[in-house]
């Protein structure tokens, strides 16, 4: 048994608990469940129930609603009577912060209630108290006394209730003796489930959601080992990032956390929290979890089983690599562009991976968001690059180049040790883990490897790759081999949100466990061959025609590093998904934020809708821009206010000042 799933060599699901919410059952190894939250106002019974019933046909088989006070509570029978009059049995979800007399209320209502356990009884004052076991112990009791009636009350009505614990709102409390920690996340949630099991109430799902997938990913494995360890069972899992943003950030960095803990078999249900319409969470969801469900067990004799795991799972640690060039070590990873399918390539084509030619002034501009290398399989260049590019081609290519400033070779494993012609600066060498028709042996891998100038090109043709990458990885490990390596993903989906999902699922899993000095992603070819007709049009996204293939595989790459952390390229928006306790126009207020502030590369700039999610839920934001009340915005310095109610009109403004203020701005260029 693994510290926190089956297996880390093959796909095998993590069995939970069965929960029963409604007339759906979760949990128990059935198909994971895809659910979303209404963002109008509860009150507002007409607009909620059309707002529902438009996620439930776009397929969404939960729907979650607000609930902050002891009315909206009430209204909810009146919601979901409309929804019965109209022949929906969906079950609904009341989400709840504050106030615990509106989830009883809730509880005779609706299927489901959530809770958190940093708001519900606790509080998140931003306050630094010592408490003593004693005294520990005494809050715990306040918790049970004031938590027992709702469990009850969930025990009478056959309600399930998740307990839903966010990294940003951990109260004081937990901070004070746990820290901002993914521990301190578990030990929030575990104190609730505890008093729920002692009352003999199981009908729990449980979440562990933060903006960061890195801090999310280790708070579910940590749970489950929890669960393992104490009960000797674990209870369904509801997944998701809070405030992942839009548009592609958002799905990458859901796809990465969610796509994580999927690849391993862990997770009963998830939502996807974009700052777009509920509805367009519904695809997204359908999307990552239609990877899993009707998926079997794997067994592959290829891959030996992991018996001393050489990494912790449960903190991120790069690792150990040494530097060839620019990649490995202690630099940041590379991006590689695969233009290899480009039917010729120019100055101009260098556009879609970040590098302009200004004919002018005889000079390069270069974005951010630059590729370092790019692929181009049999083809020479015959222009002068930006001093900081590189060509990589095959090695039989290279060979008649003669050029190691400018060209670098690709061999496969074999071809590399037989033969006579390499780099003595930089040598690519490409290997398919545990494909059944490309072993490898630990002493060629060896030999390989003590050739200092080596980059290993990690992929596989298995279905399950992410393991069987992840298993080439620890074989590393145990061999001691130190060699930089670069992930190599390639894609066979149909639309732009399944190749951002797999590319962000494949690689990003690798990237939060410290795996990966580098990412090339590319279409299959005969993908590619049909996306390349109209790609900018079809992908419903803003990318130029001229090779819109390449700049939206260069800005996925650059989008997968910047969600797990590991190289910062632009600015980054924690931005929440809305909901009816939203105070002004999310939407258009974060489009309009964006817009004026996307060049300040690094800062982190958090976007929420109400005061709960706001301050805790910004977690580490440098900025924050909250809404305090209709109409009204706060404005933070991490966790401090620094401008409280302005006018929402010139809001957007003073952030913009603030940020002058504390030479967190530049103009853009």
């Amino acid at each position: 048994m693994q510290p926190y799933c089956n297996t880390l060599t093959a796909y095998n699901r993590f069995i939970t608990r069965e929960v029963k919410i409604g007339n759906l059952i979760i949990g128990g190894g059935r198909s994971v469940k895809i659910q979303t939250m209404t963002t109008t106002d509860t009150m507002d019974t007409e607009k909620t129930v059309a707002q529902v019933i438009e996620c439930i046909k776009a397929g969404a088989e939960l729907v979650r609603i607000t609930a902050p006070s002891k009315t909206e509570a009430d209204n909810l029978a009146n919601i979901k009577a409309a929804l019965r009059a109209k022949g929906f049995d969906t079950p609904i979800v009341a989400d709840i912060h504050f106030t615990p007399n509106a989830a009883e209320i809730a509880a005779t209502i609706v299927e489901k209630v959530r809770v958190n356990p940093g708001n519900y009884v606790d509080k998140k004052k931003f306050e630094q108290i010592e408490y003593t076991d004693a005294e520990y112990v005494e809050e715990i009791e306040r918790i049970r006394e004031r938590f027992t009636p709702l469990v009850l009350i969930c025990k009478e009505h056959g309600t399930a209730m998740r307990i839903g614990t966010n990294h940003g709102s951990l109260s004081d409390r937990i901070m004070s003796r746990y820290g901002d920690t993914a521990n301190g996340m578990v030990e929030s949630a575990m104190e609730f489930l505890r008093i729920a099991r002692s009352l003999d109430y199981h009908q729990i799902v449980l979440s562990m959601k933060s903006s960061n997938p890195q801090v999310m990913v280790h708070a579910y494995r940590l749970l489950i080992q929890q669960m393992q360890n104490e009960f000797g069972e674990s209870y369904p899992l509801h997944l998701g990032v809070t405030e992942a943003g839009d548009g592609e950030d958002g799905r990458i960095k859901s796809a990465i956390g969610i796509g994580t803990l999927l690849e391993d078999g862990i997770g009963d249900t998830i939502r996807v929290s974009l700052t777009e319409d509920p509805e367009l969470e519904i695809p997204v969801c359908r999307d990552i979890v239609k990877r899993y469900n009707g998926r079997t067990n794997e067994r592959n004799s290829t891959i030996a089983p992991i018996t001393n795991l050489n990494y912790n799972p449960f903190e991120y640690k790069k690792r150990v690599s040494h530097a060839v060039v620019n990649i490995g070590g202690t630099n940041v990873p590379v991006v590689v562009a695969d233009m290899s399918q480009l039917t010729s390539i120019t100055a101009d084509s260098l556009h879609a991976i970040g590098y302009v030619y200004n004919e002018a002034t005889d000079k390069w501009n270069i974005e951010d968001a630059a590729a370092d290398y790019f692929y181009t399989g049999n083809e020479s260049v015959d222009f002068e690059l930006p001093g900081t590019l590189k060509v990589i081609v095959q090695h039989t290519r290279w060979s008649e180049l003669g050029n190691d400033k400018k060209y670098a070779p690709l061999f496969d494993s074999d071809t590399f040790l037989t033969s006579g012609s390499k780099s003595k600066v930089l040598n690519f060498v490409m290997l398919d883990a545990y494909s059944t028709n490309t072993q490898i042996s630990e002493e060629q891998l060896l030999k390989i490897a003590s050739d200092d100038t080596v980059v290993f090109c990690l992929s596989s043709q298995l279905q399950h790759a992410m393991a069987a990458v992840r298993r080439m990885f620890v074989k590393f490990m145990e061999l001691g081999i130190n060699n930089p390596v670069i992930l190599i993903t390639d894609s066979k989906g149909k639309t732009t949100d399944e190749h951002l999902i797999h590319f962000a699922t494949e690689t990003g899993a690798l990237f939060l466990d410290g795996m990966g000095d580098g990412i090339c992603l590319g279409l299959d070819e005969a993908v590619y061959s049909i996306a390349s007709k109209d790609f900018g049009k079809v992908s419903g996204r803003n990318y130029a025609q001229n090779n819109s293939i390449e700049q939206f595989l260069n800005a996925t790459a650059f989008g997968i590093l910047q969600a797990t952390r590991t190289r910062i390229s632009k600015t980054e928006y924690i931005s929440c998904p809305s909901c009816g306790r939203t105070l002004f126009e999310l939407q258009e207020t974060t489009a309009k934020i964006r817009k004026v502030t996307n060049h300040l590369k690094g800062l982190k700039i958090a976007i929420m809708g109400c005061i709960v999610n706001g301050p805790g839920e910004m977690a580490d934001a440098d900025f924050g821009y909250v809404g305090s009340g209709v109409g009204k915005i706060t404005l933070y310095k991490g966790k401090e206010v620094m401008k409280r109610n302005i006018d929402s009109e010139v809001a957007v403004d003073e952030l913009i000042q603030l940020l002058k203020d504390n030479n967190a701005w530049v103009d853009p260029q």
